[in-house]
């Protein structure tokens, strides 16, 4: 945001922050606890920081609607009513996650297993973080903006006459308006009054709503379409772990023997005596035959 006062940038990277704390929290804990550190695991901040951020979101929009509803409420019934609003759904959501990970930990890989366990472990930080600690950035955050106080130095900010000689910008940084005034509370965030005045009505119209509708069965057409273009395929050195020895069998298979082909493997079904030399023999020689 423009004003000085009304910008929320500590605001988000404290989110951020967030995230990044249950990350080291979850990661702590698994070492800590013995679990084997993969490969595969170091994609886990990057789907938290993705469930951390949309909670932040979440939380903010929910104070503000707060606030903008009980401008003259104090801090705790603004806090008890943005968890309100925002808790239900940022613990469905969290819940559902962490539900989805714990059960890949009943995979046979132990690699996968691992992933599951990290993630699903950093996805209850991130929730825990999110109601405590950024709640408790929120109410720091409301009581700065109460003080009239800079975004960036925390410095109270006033408005008298010797600013008046004071150029635009200068006003515009440390006062938070040009002119001359005191940042005085926003209204409705303009993203909102866009979707709320123009976005809304504009896909509720007939016409648009029919072309929305063929539009999603186009793209679930060609989606089946796709899927049955899938090829399965993995990696096995990425279900290692890191000091196993399959990860350089494989890199020296691929180095060494790439160029040759697939493997050919004979198996007997039967039960053989294989301590008869006549039946050695027989087995040696067909796989000569087939070589």
């Amino acid at each position: 945001r423009l004003s000085c006062i009304r910008n929320n940038i500590w605001l988000a990277s404290c989110g951020v922050l967030s995230s990044g704390l249950a990350v080291l929290s979850s990661f702590g804990l698994m070492l800590f606890c013995g679990v084997p550190f993969v490969v595969t695991v170091a994609n886990a901040p990057f789907l938290i920081l993705g469930v951390g951020v949309d909670d932040m979101f979440i939380m903010i929009a929910s104070w503000e609607q707060s606030s903008r509803k009980k401008e003259k409420s104090s801090v705790k019934s603004l806090l008890a009513e943005t968890y309100a609003e925002a808790a239900l759904s940022v613990t469905i959501t969290t819940l559902t996650d962490v539900l989805a990970f714990f059960i890949g930990t009943w995979t046979a890989f132990p690699s996968v297993r691992s992933f599951c366990l990290y993630t699903g472990t950093a996805f209850v930080f991130c929730y825990i973080y999110t109601m405590t600690f950024f709640g408790a950035v929120l109410v720091l955050n409301h009581k700065r903006e109460q003080g009239n106080r800079h975004w960036l130095t925390c410095m109270h900010v006033a408005v008298g006459e010797d600013q008046a000689e004071n150029s635009c910008l200068y006003n515009a940084c440390c006062i938070g308006s040009c002119s001359r005034q005191p940042s005085q509370p926003e209204g409705e965030h303009p993203m909102s009054i866009f979707f709320k005045k123009y976005y809304g009505p504009f896909v509720t119209n007939k016409w648009i709503k029919l072309l929305v509708v063929l539009l999603y069965g186009a793209y679930l057409g060609s989606s089946v379409y796709g899927c049955t273009q899938i090829r399965e395929g993995i990696d096995l050195r990425n279900l290692a772990n890191d000091d196993s020895y399959v990860i350089p069998y494989y890199d020296d298979d691929e180095k060494y023997f790439s160029t040759y082909g697939p493997r050919v493997m004979v198996v007997i079904t039967e039960s053989v005596d294989y301590w008869n030399e006549t039946v050695r023999l027989g087995i040696e020689s067909c796989a000569q035959n087939l070589e």
